[in-house]
């Protein structure tokens, strides 16, 4: 794990597979994996010091780590995070439900002098404050999806110009002008690079896909064994293998709903 930041390092977070799991002569050969970070460093005397951001972007990095490590498939091809891009980001953005529950927290967030356990009041606020302001990020990204497929539908070569485009796009679908695609054309790297072209809708459906996986969690306890052994069994261990909506279903035991996304993100 690579926690802080050095000259020469690129910012951000992300999980760095050195060695995909394989199997050679029958035989499983686990994965080397990373975490790299750019956590606040320690200051003079004092502890290095993690905000609430920065633990969910732990947790989230390890989601991608476990799909990695936990890997039990046959084709190096196949293994770990080596599947579709609106598959990769579930078992990341699941974990970083667990950082916000009271009883995970109340584990760990204490104060690093005098050791006294986060209060519930403040956990209340963290839980609040997740759902601000969530009707205008969801409507931004949402603009840039539909823009990003509205590019990636052209059957024709096309030499018109971008800002007239996406007005004209934005207008059919029926976004306020108080709310602008988060990525406008002129600056959206996204559609032509990065690997997302046609695919920027994926952040949200992970999303969808996580909110619903979670619940189960929700309902039979965010630490029971047989629903985490089963995430594991069904998504973790099984890397490419299969369709993603196959995989999800067998742990969900159907498609997934949308209801607990709005009812998290207070929409609903």
């Amino acid at each position: 794990m690579d926690f802080h930041p050095r000259e020469s390092k690129r910012g951000g977070a992300w999980m760095t597979s050195f060695s995909d799991q394989k199997m050679v002569d029958g035989k499983r050969v686990p994965p080397v994996i990373s975490i790299v970070c750019n956590f606040t460093k320690a200051v003079g005397d004092a502890p290095a010091l993690l905000t609430f951001d920065e633990v969910s972007t732990y947790f989230h990095e390890f989601g991608h780590a476990l799909h990695g490590l936990l890997s039990n498939t046959r084709y190096n091809s196949q293994a770990g995070t080596n599947v579709p891009t609106d598959f990769v980001e579930l078992p990341s953005m699941i974990m970083e439900n667990w950082p916000n529950q009271p009883e995970v927290l109340k584990m760990f967030a204490k104060h690093h002098k005098t050791g006294e356990v986060i209060p519930t009041a403040l956990i209340d606020k963290i839980q609040n404050a997740a759902k601000y302001g969530q009707g205008f990020a969801k409507g931004e990204y949402l603009a840039s999806s539909i823009l990003d497929l509205d590019y990636h539908s052209m059957t024709k070569n096309w030499e018109g110009d971008p800002v007239q485009f996406e007005k004209e796009k934005m207008t059919k679908a029926g976004l306020i002008s108080s709310i602008i695609p988060r990525h406008s054309s002129t600056y959206f790297n996204h559609i032509f690079a990065g690997g997302y072209s046609s695919g920027y809708y994926s952040y949200v459906w992970s999303e969808v896909l996580d909110s619903d996986a979670f619940s189960v969690f929700k309902e039979k306890g965010i630490f029971d064994k047989e629903t985490a052994s089963s995430f594991r069994k069904n998504i973790l261990e099984k890397g490419g293998t299969a369709e993603a909506m196959t995989l999800y279903k067998r742990f969900r035991g159907g498609e997934p709903d949308i209801k607990p996304l709005l009812k998290r993100t207070g929409l609903q």
